[in-house]
This record gives structure tokens, C-alpha cells and sequence, in this order.
């Protein structure tokens, strides 16, 4: 089941060549554990809350890739060069099976009892 790595860019700290430095970089750390772009700093279109000014999601195989891609040597030697340049949030999640429907997860909510599934 894929997993995903999804960052909120939420504003440039500091306009510097080091986030071309990191750009020219990032490909390659992915690349050993199957990471690939789905969304690249593409300017959200905000339905509802608020967002930053770019949105990425990182899709891994599994879990285990994105865990492994972000504690890696390869992508700590790097990952300064955004964090000194860029403010984001940053989450990784676990993405759903095949064929999954959102009303699965009515059995999770606490309020809702056994008739009402």
C-alpha cells in the first residue's frame, strides 16, 4: 500500500541558491527507496482552512520506504538546505487500499453504535 510524504509550503524564509542546490539533489535520495513526485510545488486551490503557498506529496511504496527515504544519510546531508530557506509543514501517511470506501471507518468512531453500522 502506498504512502505518502505531503508538505505545506507555507512561505520562503531566505531566497537562496541553496534551494536549487537541494532541487538538484532531491531526485536522488528518493530514487533508492522508490520515491517519486506526484505533486510538485504546485499552488493549492484552498476549498476550505488555510495553506501555504505550494503543495508537494511524495509517494513511497510503503511506509517503510517514506520512514527510511527521511531518516536517511542521503536525505539528512541535504535537508538543511530547505529547512534554512523554506518554512513548511511536513507529514508522512499511510494511503488506503484498492477499492477502500470511506464508510469502512464508521466502526472506528466512538459515537456510533453497533445498530448504526
Amino acid at each position: 500500500m502506498s504512502a505518502f510524504v505531503i508538505a505545506n509550503v507555507r512561505r520562503l524564509i531566505n531566497p537562496s541558491p541553496e534551494i536549487a542546490e537541494y532541487l538538484r539533489r532531491i531526485n536522488d535520495t528518493l530514487d533508492p527507496f522508490g520515491g517519486r513526485f506526484r505533486v510538485h510545488d504546485t499552488p493549492p486551490q484552498v476549498l476550505e482552512g488555510a495553506w501555504g503557498m505550494g503543495v508537494i506529496v511524495i509517494e513511497f511504496p510503503d511506509l517503510d520506504g517514506a520512514r527510511g527515504w527521511y531518516e536517511s544519510a542521503a536525505y539528512k546531508e541535504i535537508a538543511h538546505l530547505r529547512t534554512d530557506n523554506l518554512e513548511m509543514d511536513v507529514i508522512m501517511v499511510d494511503g488506503v487500499p484498492g477499492g477502500y470506501r470511506a464508510d469502512k471507518s464508521i466502526v472506528n468512531l466512538p459515537f456510533v453504535t453497533a445498530d448504526d453500522r
